[in-house]
């Protein structure tokens, strides 16, 4: 099982990130545990500096930006 989280405040591309990145996962048939982080402090925990981001088993994948549903089926694959 793949631990997802995604980092941000909420804001529109967060939404797109977390949809998309959902949409990924079921297609590629991975199962997956979906944490979205909102607090700001715990941002640079992950040594993130822009959101959103995507951070897969404890790994960085993404930041800043909201990737596309087939660019996140490579990613997770």
């Amino acid at each position: 099982m793949k631990a997802i989280k995604v980092l941000g405040t909420g804001c529109p591309k967060c939404h797109k990130l977390s949809d998309n990145t959902v949409q990924a996962a079921q297609r590629l048939g991975v199962e997956f545990e979906l944490e979205k982080i909102t607090d700001v402090m715990k941002f640079a925990d992950f040594g993130v500096m822009m959101t959103p981001a995507l951070i897969v088993d404890g790994k960085v994948i993404v930041q800043g930006r909201a990737p596309s549903v087939d660019e996140l089926e490579k990613l997770l694959a």
